[in-house]
Formats: C-alpha cells, sequence, structure tokens
C-alpha cells in the first residue's frame, strides 16, 4: 500500500509546483504589527572595513529612476537598510530623517526599503510618519541586501567619500544621539 501512495505523492507535489501561484497578501505594516518585537541588539561591525559599495542598482522612487550606490560617491554616505514592517526599523526613521535634515551637504542618509511592494508603500508610509528629508529609495529585489550579506533589518553602513565602507551598525540606533555622532566622526561628518 505505502510503495503505491508513493508515486502519486510524488506525482502531486510535481504538478503543485506547476500552479501559478496566488498573489501574497500585502506586507503588515509596523503600525500593525502585534505583537511589538523588541529591538535587536545593536552591534557595530568593522569587519567589512575598506571595502566598495555594492554594484546592486536601486529605486531613487522620488525621481522614478535607478541608481547605484557609487554615484553618491564624494562626501560620506550612511546606507540605512529597513522596511514598513520592520518595528525597530521604523523606530530609529525619525532619528535618521532629522540625521538627514541636519547633515546637509556633509553626509547623504540613504534609507532603502526592502518591501516587497515598494512605490506603492513606501513614500505614503513615509509621509504618513512625518518623514520629509528623507529621499524615498526603494531595493526591489533586495539585492543590496544579498551582496552585503545580511539576514536581518535594520541596518546601516557608512561609507567614506572614497566609496569604502568604514562600519555598520546591525539594529537600530538613535541616530542624533551621542554614540551616532561618535560613530559618524569617524567620516568627519
Amino acid at each position: 500500500m505505502a510503495a503505491r501512495a508513493l508515486p502519486v505523492l510524488a506525482a502531486l507535489v510535481l504538478a503543485a509546483g506547476c500552479h501559478k501561484q496566488e498573489a501574497a497578501a500585502p506586507q503588515p505594516q509596523a503600525a500593525e504589527a502585534t505583537p511589538a518585537a523588541p529591538s535587536p541588539a545593536q552591534k557595530v561591525v568593522l569587519d567589512n572595513k575598506g571595502k566598495a559599495a555594492p554594484e546592486a542598482p536601486f529605486t531613487d522612487l522620488a525621481a522614478g529612476r535607478p541608481l547605484k550606490l557609487a554615484e553618491f560617491k564624494g562626501k560620506p554616505l550612511l546606507v540605512n537598510l529597513w522596511a514598513t514592517w520592520c518595528v525597530p526599523c521604523v523606530k530609529e526613521l525619525p532619528t535618521l530623517d532629522r540625521l538627514a535634515a541636519q547633515s546637509g551637504d556633509r553626509l547623504k542618509v540613504a534609507a532603502i526599503s526592502e518591501d516587497l511592494e515598494g512605490a506603492k508603500v513606501v513614500p505614503p508610509f513615509l509621509a504618513g510618519k512625518g518623514v520629509k528629508a528623507l529621499t524615498p529609495y526603494h531595493d526591489p529585489n533586495n539585492a543590496l541586501m544579498t551582496q552585503l550579506k545580511e539576514a536581518q533589518l535594520p541596518v546601516s553602513i557608512l561609507y567614506g567619500a572614497d566609496g569604502r565602507e568604514l562600519w555598520r551598525v546591525e539594529g537600530d540606533m538613535d541616530w542624533t544621539g551621542a554614540k551616532a555622532k561618535e560613530l559618524l566622526a569617524q567620516a568627519g561628518v
């Protein structure tokens, strides 16, 4: 009996893989997430110091065009990978926005969303949170996370004006606090 059931089961598994999958349910927003997940432990990582920024393209949602991190070369760049459904990401977002507003031409802050729905969710989410200084960017295929070998959000990477990594912070941070100022000073910010 078991010997006859195995081929039937295998045929069902193979047939199931041929069907088009239904559209995924929309990603929950952080404000809807219950219960609130604890923030990951903040960790400063120096393992990639000196490595060039990845070449993965991402999208400038405001301009509607693709770009790469190399286009920001010439001044320090803080890249923050985040998502609307990530509670710690949303927690640090207002401080990233204030940092972007206060930094002027000394530092570019690029908060790049890893949300699957990109333009549909990111700009309205930022507007709803009162974010004004951050340009909405989106990594549609999570290529930056893959090239950076990161598996969790949020993660922030500081590149010097030469486009080489100085450090990265895994976990959320108050980007207007003393620890952030100390870290940013390494790039002359």
